[in-house]
């Protein structure tokens, strides 16, 4: 008997092939518009998608913007999105001394709201290249900023369901360890997030394409 497929994991290589086998009949990804340097990719044994777009693209990536992808519609069977989960415009984005570190590291945008519009955008043009039936894997997390909750795994199944999508799974990804800058420690009033979420979501319309 083979194992139970868990909706929780500390390795993201084992939730991506657990997806891909439980709703993706192909277990390809067809195509990642943030595809970044590929860490999803290398040395993990899930196959590398046909089309990979960043909007800063380095190597073989090509230029594209998830929000107006160069595809045509109805034309791919699973897409993974991992996007930017911060915004600030805050000055210790310029500052050299520590702080910001998360920030620094991944992609920000300048407002909670702009950031919002993005995955709105986003998940449209998800659904549109998306066969029907299609999966979409959408990587989120939730966080503290400015002192106030933002739950945007929440967020995203509700945009997600506007966009004619069915939220069909979901799964875990725990942290052994996290960044945390001094000042976030000196000032905590919330539980730090040690998780992150893997959506599956399936397109509900479209053209079926066989």
């Amino acid at each position: 008997m083979s194992a139970v497929i868990k909706s929780i994991s500390y390795d993201q290589a084992e939730i991506i092939k657990a997806i891909l086998d439980l709703h993706v009949p192909t277990r390809r990804i067809d195509c990642d518009p943030t595809y970044s340097k590929g860490n999803f990719y290398k040395n993990t044994g899930i196959e590398s998608p046909k089309y990979k777009f960043d909007i800063e693209p380095i190597e073989e990536v090509v230029l594209g913007d998830s929000r107006n992808l160069p595809l045509i519609s109805n034309s791919i069977d699973c897409m993974m999105f991992d996007p930017p989960f911060l915004a600030t415009s805050g000055k210790s984005l310029k500052e050299n001394n520590g702080s910001n570190k998360i920030n620094k590291r991944f992609g920000v945008y300048p407002s909670e709201h702009e950031l919002h519009r993005f995955y709105i955008d986003s998940l449209w043009e998800a659904h549109r290249v998306l066969k029907q039936g299609g999966i979409l894997i959408f990587k989120c997390q939730d966080k503290v900023s400015g002192g106030k909750q933002y739950f945007s795994h929440c967020f995203i199944k509700e945009q997600a369901e506007k966009a004619g999508f069915y939220p069909k799974d979901l799964f875990i990804l725990l942290a052994k360890s996290r960044i945390v800058a001094d000042w976030q420690l000196r000032n905590q009033k919330n539980a730090r997030k040690f998780h992150s979420y893997f959506w599956v979501l399936r397109n509900l319309t479209g053209k079926l394409i066989t």
